[in-house]
């Protein structure tokens, strides 16, 4: 499995920025084939739960969201089923919104109208302006991810809601993406961001949203971060969950990576049912010598990052291991029920098994350790617009990036960040 891309010279899903030209190309419009290399179609043949098309079955997102009383209606619905809806359910529609020319398109789950049966969704009539709260999920994720949160989300007066896979991810089209590693750190980051923040500009004049309260978990908080310097006339207000890639790397982050020392981050503790703003954030502490068998593993996976192999590269290859392996990610989290657990797992899985796309773009964006090639703390304190930053108590992102955000900004525009108790 760790030899099986070092067999090729690069990856398949890299080409210079040079011969994108050369082909007349846009920097960050792609093509909706998907091409793999002879050693991944020799692996995908002998391992036969390989990838598939991204329109495909639905059921596992619908199932994951009636786990949060919502229930999706709209051109898969059967006709006449209407009377079998849970009058309490929240209604929400399963958008394939095109994004371009070639085919291109952003799934969406949109809950407007306050998702009841008399709502927008469902056929009622318009009630008066509405804002508009736009939710972008995190890495490996989807928009079923956000399924315990769209029933309290739906109640706010006045609000649409929508949440959306990003372009490449979850159910949404897979185009090639295509990385321009040998042009440098710096550019190779910025062409990964213009892919995701041009599909998602794109997806909000296809939906005629002049202005959104933009939210992002993780990876979706980085890029949406990315979004708000770009498009500043076109979001309300930011709100980031955790957002990677905020901080500036430690200086001596190379030594430590390839030595294999890993960081453990101390955690924040908050009262029980209470929010706190976060303050004097302590710096990771590292451990000490790796075994032999860690810095392998750890020399092996800097390899495949900086290859652009990701993890759901790594789930196909497992075959019936995978959905194994998703199980054990999905564990992590604590606070939902068994049954939870097991529609996130399949739910993902699912996801994995899809074409190769974005999620190659990990290590065009981010260094090893997780650490951003282009930090935010260099870049948002520029925002124009509200800021609020959201954190667990047990969280693996330490928020120190975030309190050096609300420094710079220093009350030119309203900042705020949270800690939520008892949350990863």
């Amino acid at each position: 499995l760790l030899l099986a891309p070092m067999l090729t010279e690069s990856s398949p899903l890299l080409v210079s920025e040079q011969q994108q030209k050369q082909q007349g190309q846009a920097p960050w419009l792609l093509h909706s084939e998907h091409k793999e290399s002879s050693v991944t179609s020799a692996l995908s043949w002998l391992w036969p739960w390989g990838t598939r098309d991204a329109r495909t079955d639905d059921s596992i997102e619908r199932a994951l969201l009636a786990q949060g009383g919502v229930t999706v209606v709209g051109p898969s619905t059967e006709q006449g089923l209407e009377s079998d809806i849970d009058s309490d359910a929240v209604l929400a529609e399963a958008l394939d919104v095109e994004i371009d020319t070639q085919g291109n398109y952003i799934h969406t789950i949109a809950i407007r109208g306050g998702g009841g049966r008399g709502n927008t969704t469902a056929g009622g009539k318009e009630r008066g302006p509405r804002r508009s709260l736009v939710l972008t999920h995190g890495y490996f994720a989807g928009v079923g991810f956000f399924f315990r949160n769209y029933r309290g989300l739906s109640q706010a007066e006045g609000w649409d809601v929508y949440a959306v896979d990003w372009l490449g991810m979850g159910r949404s089209s897979r185009p090639t993406y295509k990385g321009v590693r040998d042009s440098g750190s710096e550019r190779r980051a910025e062409y990964a961001e213009e892919f995701f923040v041009e599909s998602l500009e794109a997806w909000r004049q296809r939906m005629q949203i002049d202005k959104m309260v933009l939210c992002g978990h993780s990876f979706g908080g980085y890029m949406v971060g990315a979004y708000a310097l770009k498009y500043p006339q076109h979001v309300e207000k930011l709100v980031l969950l955790s957002p990677i890639g905020v901080p500036e790397a430690p200086a001596d982050l190379e030594r430590r990576i390839w030595q294999g020392f890993e960081p453990v981050h101390r955690k924040q503790h908050a009262k029980e049912g209470e929010y706190r703003m976060a303050s004097n954030t302590e710096a990771p502490v590292y451990d000490g010598k790796p075994s032999w068998q860690r810095l392998l593993l750890f020399r092996a996976s800097l390899y495949m990052w900086d290859r652009n192999y990701s993890p759901q590269w790594v789930v196909r290859m497992c075959g019936p291991l995978g959905r194994r392996l998703v199980s054990w990610y999905i564990g992590r989290f604590s606070l939902l029920t068994d049954e939870q657990r097991r529609g996130m797992a399949a739910y993902a899985h699912q996801h994995a098994q899809l074409a190769e796309s974005s999620a190659a773009a990990l290590g065009d964006f981010l260094r090893p350790g997780g650490f951003a090639r282009r930090p935010l703390v260099n870049r948002v304190p520029a925002v124009a617009m509200p800021t609020v930053f959201f954190y667990g108590s047990h969280d693996w992102v330490g928020q120190a990036g975030g309190e050096e955000i609300v420094r710079r900004i220093g009350g030119r525009v309203a900042t705020r960040i949270y800690v939520v108790p008892n949350a990863t």
